[in-house]
């Protein structure tokens, strides 16, 4: 078990939690959520003890492993992959490296058989002999070629060495697991195995992740920063995110008699809990939803975004035709080649390829920002586009506070009606001040979705919308995208933007256009839609 006692940490004046009390038991997965800032990654930190807190302590039972993710990408470069991952497991690493060291001995004496032999029995017990097939087996379920397993670190790509580290913590079963965002870089069949193995891991994993469909998957327990505080709460983000909106409105409902509320709030788990049962993370880590109770429902005090697109009018039969289009790198590449499709109404597209490349080139060809190789891209009279790029760092190089840099994409210049824009996103009294130069990342995108309502558009474009920005911000988009009744074409990594937003899916691949009317789940699960895949990305 781990606990926390009392917990606090201020730097200077700033209290970024105080006197915390948690207990983290066996068989339960813990989701840290909170806004940008509020203090997630430290929490980790605290808890692996890289950072001291100010007052109170850690305590971990005696004799437990705490393994951690490692967010330093270089620390292992001269080291070999297969090397690194057992290397998770330090005391068994240790035994490993003083083992071999008596055996190479030129001069081996009687107790160094002695020691060999007691080693060689602490070996046995910790499963050593297995320890390098089971690190083999991470390796290869987490996309990394047997051919890769004694090579060095350093010679692999960012997103591999991600998958090393992430098996490195896996390695060896440890009792604690602290992950902090271990989907980032990983393909969707990668989280889905991940997802498959947290589900039925017996032991503590506390995990940081801004995919809900990720927390939803592996979480029993939700683990939320707000305003110094920490609590805990049973059940995953979902739940945890309804329900507390469920009490936000009861609260604000002062005519409702408190039975009808319980009423109502019990009906609810009941509801979610049905609904849950369904699914395979219900049966498989340890029913998360069993103990869920009413008590646990308590209103939100996050503020969530207001983002509403309202068209200016309505779309003609004509849409969008894209017709033989190709792009093909300078270097004589295909990103992708006779990209052909036409839009209808209601179309809401979700654009994949393994390349994300292609994609963004794809989005920047029908905004004419870019030439294809060949092809043509045809809108349609009636259709007005509102685009939001992957990168947005063109827009944020003068130093215009926000006012200004937002009215400069209105047609009504009033300060008031730009700062209701602005007010929207989250930013407000003296915030709309800032200089636009100086936003962090989830600001600058919070103010291209302010500039995308401005431009009241019938179709929209999303270049990777959930980028940067916190859990509240994803979950306002996602609910507007869901609301959303005309066109739209976009992609996200984020797994339930896409599997709720998205009628259609096109994957753009250097071998053909796979094009099919169905969710992203059924795309995924679909076999044929395997093997066209498969076929398509062969070298």
């Amino acid at each position: 078990m781990l606990s926390v006692n009392n917990l606090s940490l201020r730097y200077g004046k700033r209290a970024l939690f105080e006197e915390v009390n948690l207990k983290f038991t066996p068989g339960h997965c813990y989701g840290v959520i909170g806004a940008n800032g509020a203090g997630k990654s430290t929490f980790l930190k605290i808890l692996s003890g890289e950072i001291d807190p100010t007052t109170g302590k850690v305590v971990m039972d005696a004799g437990v492993r705490m393994s951690v993710l490692k967010q330093n990408h270089f620390e292992f470069d001269d080291v070999p992959v297969l090397q690194t991952v057992l290397m998770g497991n330090r005391k068994l690493w240790d035994v490993m490296q003083a083992k071999d060291a008596i055996y190479t001995k030129e001069d081996f004496s009687d107790e160094d058989g002695v020691k060999a032999a007691e080693l060689e029995n602490v070996f046995a017990e910790m499963d050593g002999w297995n320890a390098e097939s089971d690190a083999a087996q991470l390796l290869s379920n987490l996309g990394i070629g047997d051919h890769l397993h004694y090579d060095l670190v350093h010679t692999l790509s960012g997103k591999e060495k991600v998958r090393v580290l992430l098996a490195q913590a896996l390695f060896g079963n440890p009792e604690i697991l602290l992950l902090d965002e271990p989907t980032n870089d990983l393909d969707v069949e990668t989280i889905s195995w991940l997802e498959n193995f947290l589900a039925d891991f017996q032991n503590t994993v506390i995990v940081v992740s801004h995919d809900r469909h990720f927390l939803d998957a592996v979480c029993t327990n939700i683990v939320d920063i707000d305003f110094s505080k920490i609590q805990l709460y049973a059940g995953n983000y979902s739940f945890w995110y309804e329900s507390s909106q469920l009490a936000a409105r009861q609260r604000s409902d002062q005519n409702k008699k408190m039975e009808e509320k319980r009423k109502e709030l019990q009906e609810f788990v009941e509801r979610f809990s049905a609904n849950a049962s369904k699914s395979r993370q219900a049966t498989s880590r340890k029913k998360l939803l069993d103990k869920l109770v009413i008590d646990n429902i308590q209103p939100s005090t996050r503020k969530y975004p207001g983002i509403i697109f309202k068209p200016e009018r309505e779309c003609g039969d004509q849409i969008l035709r894209v017709e033989n289009l190709s792009k093909v790198n300078p270097d004589g590449t295909i990103q992708f080649k006779d990209l052909e499709f036409t839009l209808i109404k209601g179309d809401k597209v979700a654009i994949l390829s393994k390349d994300h490349t292609a994609i963004t080139s794809f989005f920047q060809i029908i905004n004419n920002l870019e030439e294809p190789t060949s092809g043509t891209v045809e809108w349609g009279s009636t259709i007005t586009t509102a685009y939001l790029p992957n990168n947005n760092e063109d827009f944020f190089k003068s130093d215009d506070n926000l006012i200004d840099w937002l009215r400069q994409f209105s047609t009504d210049k009033d300060e008031t009606y730009i700062r209701g824009f602005l007010g929207k996103m989250l930013f407000s009294g003296e915030e709309v001040l800032k200089k636009c130069n100086v936003l962090s990342g989830g600001e600058k995108v919070r103010c291209m979705v302010s500039r995308m309502m401005l431009a009241n558009a019938n179709c929209l474009m999303l270049d990777e919308p959930t980028n940067h920005l916190d859990l509240e911000s994803i979950t306002a988009f996602n609910n507007a995208m869901k609301d959303w009744k005309y066109n739209a074409l976009f992609t996200s990594h984020d797994h339930e933007f896409t599997e709720t937003v998205a009628n259609r899916i096109i994957e753009i691949t250097p071998k053909g256009v796979i094009d099919k009317r169905m969710s992203y789940d059924e795309y995924l699960a679909n076999e044929q839609v395997k093997e066209t895949r498969k076929n398509y990305y062969e070298l």
